[in-house]
C-alpha cells in the first residue's frame, strides 16, 4: 500500500466569515484518522500559473484512508462552510514506491 496526499489550493476567498467558520471547525474532522499535516498556509513561491491564496498538504497512509476522511460526515458537514466561503481546488495523489 502506498501513502496518499490530499492537496488543497485556495484560489479565491468570497466570504471570509464562512471561511473562518470552516477554519475554526475543521480540526475535529481529523479525529480517528491517521493524518500528518505536511504544509498549511505557509510562505508560497509561485512558479507557474495564476497565484493562489494558500495551500494545504495532508499525508494519509493510503488513498482509501484519505478518501475515508474526505467523505466522512464530520468533514463534509464543515466543508460546506469552505464551499460557501471560497473557491478551492482539491485532489488526492498517490505517493511513489
Amino acid at each position: 500500500m502506498m501513502e496518499a496526499f490530499v492537496v488543497f489550493t485556495r484560489e479565491e476567498t468570497s466570504d471570509p466569515h464562512a471561511l473562518a467558520t470552516y477554519s475554526a471547525g475543521v480540526g475535529p474532522s481529523f479525529d480517528g484518522h491517521d493524518v500528518t499535516f505536511l504544509a498549511a498556509y505557509g510562505a508560497i513561491q509561485h512558479l507557474e500559473g495564476p497565484p493562489i491564496e494558500g495551500a494545504v498538504i495532508l499525508r494519509f497512509p493510503t488513498m482509501q484512508a484519505a478518501r475515508d476522511w474526505y467523505d466522512s460526515p464530520a468533514y463534509q458537514t464543515i466543508a460546506a462552510q469552505r464551499f460557501a466561503g471560497s473557491r478551492y481546488r482539491a485532489f488526492i495523489i498517490e505517493g511513489r514506491r
